[in-house]
This record gives structure tokens, sequence and C-alpha cells, in this order.
């Protein structure tokens, strides 16, 4: 469990450091978007991910990788979305940014440390491909959820899907030896 979470801090430093030079150039315009909005852009990543996988012709010449730091990163801007709500105009300077940014990724480890305990790193034995369904089934469950107004009856909520985006997504790089 101490390589997954050296691992885990590698992956996340890097689509940190894009966060962060995003921001520098681009600023907080990320704030404006609606959760929907946010959903759909995870949706085409994770979309995209699939068809790398699935087309033996690429016509552009990327691997998965920079999808599944987009989920990550989209993923988090959505977890601050949740909890500061829309902004009609940018916002957060890029201090304010990556400590949200911070303390959303230090909820979403926690998270997949209990979970990796109770799993028994079962998601080391997964196809990437797998990790990339299970992404896709989560967000289809994020549009129910978003469709039905937030309320669910037995269901996690809309935040725990993002968490657990982030973290398939993680470890789908991490499988893929991304940033070792």
């Amino acid at each position: 469990m101490k390589n997954t979470s050296q691992e885990y801090d590698k992956v996340i430093s890097v689509c940190q450091d894009l966060f962060e030079k995003k921001m520098t150039d681009y600023g907080s315009a990320w704030r404006i978007l609606r959760l929907p909005s946010l959903t759909d852009q995870i949706f085409i990543k994770a979309q995209r991910i699939r068809s790398l996988q699935e087309n033996e012709v690429r016509k552009v010449d990327e691997d998965e990788t920079g999808e599944f730091i987009g989920i990550i990163n989209y993923c988090i801007m959505a977890l601050i979305q949740l909890e500061l709500g829309v902004a009609d105009q940018p916002d957060l300077g890029v201090a304010k940014a990556v400590e949200l940014y911070e303390a959303k990724i230090a909820l979403t480890k926690k998270l997949m440390e209990d979970k990796n305990h109770d799993y028994g790193e079962a998601w080391r034995e997964m196809r990437v491909s797998s990790l990339t369904d299970l992404i896709l089934q989560k967000l289809l469950r994020v549009k129910q959820i978003e469709d039905n107004q937030g309320k669910t009856i037995v269901s996690e909520g809309i935040d725990a899907n993002y968490q657990d985006m982030i973290n398939y997504s993680v470890f789908a790089l991490i499988l893929m030896k991304f940033g070792n």
C-alpha cells in the first residue's frame, strides 16, 4: 500500500502541475461551468479513451494518458464547483484554486486508501479498459443523478462518483506506468 500511496502522489503531482499551468494561462474561466457541463467534458474524455482502446487506427498521435489526466482535473473542478457553486465570472486566483485542489485530492486519496485497504488492491489485477468502463458507468450515474436534480434514494452522491473517477483514472495511469 505504501507503494500505491507514492505512485498516487506522483500521478497527482503531474496532474496538479498541469492544472496550475492552465490556471496561469486561462485563469479560473472554468468556474462558470455548471456541473452538467463538467460532467459532459469528463464524458467526452472517457469516450475518447474508449475509442483509443478499441480503434486500431489513430488519426491523432496521442495515447490515453492526457485524457486520464483531464478526467482527474475536471473531476476536481467539479468537486470544487459542488463546494463553491457556479460563479458568474472567474473568481479564483492560482493560489486559492491550488489550495482547493489539494484539499479535494487529500479527501479523495483518503477514500482511495480506505477502499484499497478493504479491497486488497484488487485494481492492480484489472485491465485499463475495465477502469475506463467503470469511469463511463460512473458518468452515466452522475448524469442520471443530475437529471434527478441531485436526489438519490439509496445511492451515493455525485461527489463520491467524481472521487471514484479520479481514483480509477489514477489507477489506470499507474497501470500504464505513467509517472514511474
